[in-house]
């Protein structure tokens, strides 16, 4: 039985997949990079005459419209893209169904617990949360939003039996995990910057009394 390369199962001369794999790296990229600038100089906090809270908004606007874009590309993609199959069961179907149910719990739900500022990058903004939030759905992953999304991603590249599908969810997950490995001991350190702030302030209140 001959094995099966994967130009037999993905068309890799539509440019339409490469250009949905760009804007898959691209949002993440550009979140990182604009909320780090506004961390450091407050560039948009600026634009927004000393608002942090419009900045932040502003950039939840922004990255919610990427987002749209993204998975708008990413189904148009699929489109140029043969089926196969062997996905195309209503096993499969069924599956597909329950990663979207799943993914998408996980997105609202973080996003429900977090609120605006907290889903959209308002730490960097200088919009800290009182404390870390602990229960659902971050009792069951620290990245729900990330994982919830490429769940949803996986849900849509099998619902429509599209092995292209797969290869760009996959690509998604590396992304994400990328994305984290600079995200996560940044957010740390703000919030230890914070801390030690409030140390100090604290100590500078005891010697006062």
């Amino acid at each position: 039985m001959a094995s099966l390369a994967i130009s037999d199962l993905v068309d890799l001369d539509q440019r339409s997949l490469y250009i949905s794999a760009f804007s898959i790296m691209f949002n993440p990229l550009f979140w990182n990079i604009v909320a780090r600038q506004e961390y450091r100089t407050r560039i948009l906090t600026r634009i927004f005459a000393g608002n942090s809270r419009a900045a932040c908004y502003f950039l939840a606007a922004t990255i919610f419209s990427l987002g749209l874009v993204r998975d708008y590309v990413y189904k148009s993609a699929l489109a140029d893209q043969p089926a196969h199959p062997a996905l195309d069961t209503p096993a499969v179907k069924l599956v597909s169904y329950a990663l979207f149910a799943a993914g998408n719990t996980l997105v609202l739900s973080s996003t429900w617990a977090l609120g605006i500022t907290g889903t959209f990058l308002g730490d960097y903004c200088g919009i800290l949360m009182d404390e870390m939030v602990t229960g659902f759905p971050f009792n069951i992953t620290d990245a729900p939003m990330y994982y919830g999304s490429t769940m949803s991603f996986l849900a849509v590249a099998l619902y429509f039996a599209k092995p292209a599908g797969l290869l760009l969810t996959a690509w998604v997950l590396v992304v994400y995990l990328i994305a984290l490995s600079y995200e996560n001991p940044f957010t740390s350190g703000i919030y230890a910057e914070r801390e030690k702030e409030r140390a100090a302030t604290k100590k500078r209140s005891k010697k006062a009394q």
